[in-house]
Order: structure tokens, then sequence, then C-alpha cells
């Protein structure tokens, strides 16, 4: 079993949201963080906020999809903290809208999901998850560092209409662990660097919290046990695959049992 005090959290998108809550409980178990995001001021916010937990915790500006960037900051975590322990790289958005949209009259073709709009999502949940790990990766072996790399998939995974890019980047995210831990395996890495993803339903997020209450109601509608559920939920999960060393290789469901009471 691993112990979290002394480990070093690099985590993506740590300025809120879930990647803010893994900081907060890294920090309250002894452990460093180093949290990154593109947005300045509200990752300087965080980092202040977090210090009146411990002041083992630095930051950096992250632009995620650029390659010096996530290489600067596999760099940066070695050279404050000389270790790399707990790769999150939890930076993503979403950008909904139909692939094909048609008039409900004629049937014709009214619109078209854009090429940005897809290749924006792609580019930052998946193209910048694949740079932060493999940058971290990078200086783990090379520095000897026994950890977990934790993905976030989704239930979105399973398909989800109006989500082609974020379902597509989610399912990227879940055969992830088994590509990597087989990667691993093979150079005789894999007892010192595993790979898993946990895979959410609708979590509670401030964001997710804005949404008109009636949307809210309609989705918890869909979740059988009757509420969204809570970052810290999923967080207790990611301490756990973390210290549990038999974790290897696999996406585990954390939804409230969402896809056994919902219509997909």
């Amino acid at each position: 079993m691993l112990t979290i005090k002394e480990s070093v959290a690099v985590i993506t998108g740590g300025s809120g949201g879930i990647g803010k809550t893994l900081a907060e409980y890294w920090l309250k178990e002894g452990g460093k963080v180093v949290i990154a995001d593109i947005q300045q001021e509200a990752l300087q916010a965080t980092a202040m906020e977090l210090r009146e937990i411990s002041d083992q915790v630095t930051s950096i500006v992250t632009d995620v999809t650029k390659e010096e960037d996530c290489a600067a900051l596999a760099h940066y975590a070695i050279e404050k903290f000389g270790a790399i322990n707990m790769v999150a790289p939890f930076a993503g958005i979403t950008g909904d809208g139909l692939m094909i949209k048609t008039d409900r009259q004629t049937g014709k073709v009214t619109g078209k999901m854009s090429l940005e709009q897809f290749q924006r999502v792609i580019d930052i949940n998946l193209t910048g998850v694949f740079l932060t790990v493999r940058e971290c990766v990078e200086q783990m072996i090379n520095h000897d560092c026994k950890g977990l790399i934790c993905l976030v998939s989704s239930t979105g995974s399973l398909g989800t209409a109006g989500q082609i890019n974020y379902s597509s980047s989610k399912a990227a995210m879940a055969v992830m662990p088994k590509v990597l831990t087989a990667e691993f395996f093979r150079r005789n890495i894999a007892d010192k660097i595993r790979c898993m993803a946990v895979a959410p339903g609708y979590v509670g997020t401030p964001m997710v919290k804005n949404i008109d209450e009636k949307v809210i109601g309609k989705i918890i509608e869909q979740v059988p046990i009757g509420r969204l559920i809570d970052p810290e939920e999923v967080i207790s999960l990611v301490l756990e695959l973390y210290r549990n060393e038999a974790m290897a290789g696999e996406t585990v469901f954390i939804h409230g049992g969402l896809r056994l009471g919902s219509k997909g």
C-alpha cells in the first residue's frame, strides 16, 4: 500500500472542480501538490486558499494542449519537490451540440457541429491528457518514482447524444489504462507506475450546480440514488486507487447507478 504523506501530486485543471478537491485532500493527508491551470487568476486564488491547509503546494500556468507547457510542468514538479507520484490530468471541457441539426418540418439539414467545436474538446480532453501523462511519466521513470496515473473518464464514454466530441474523448480515457499498463508491463515498470481511470456520473461541482434548477431536476430524476455525486466521493475513490497497488489497468465507474435507472 502506498501512503500519501510526502508524496507529490501533479494536478491539471487544479483551480476548481475535482482537481481542486483532490489537491485539498492530498494536502490534508500530508502530501505535496503542484496545481496547473490555464486560468492564471483562478490558479493563484486557489493556490492561496490551499496554502491555508499546507505550505506544500505550488502552482504553474499550463496550457495542456502545448507540448512545451506540459514538459515545463513535469520539470517544475521535479525541481520543486524532487518527485512525481500522482499524475491527475483533470483539465477538461465540454462543447455540447448535435453533429447534424435538421429542420423539424422539412427534415433537411440546417446546421453541423463545426470542426473547431469538435477539435477544441479533443485537444484539451484527449491530446492534453496524452501530453501531460507522457511528460510526467518520463520524469517518473528517469527519477525512479513510484505512483499512479489517474485519468478521468465519464459515463459519457458510453455514448451520450449531443456529446460526440466529449464522449469520444472520455471513451479514450476509458481505454488508456489498459494500453499504458500493457506498455509498462513490457518495460518491466508496471509494478512502479500504474494507470487507472475513474468515470463519474453527474458530479456536484460549482459548474454543474449553476445549471438551471429545472435541468438539474431532470438530471437527478435519472440517478437511482436521487442526487448528484459529491466531488469528495470521487476523490475518496481516487485516493484509494493510489493507495491500493493491486489496482491497475481498469476504469471504475462512480455514478450512483445512473445507467441502471436512466434512459441512456
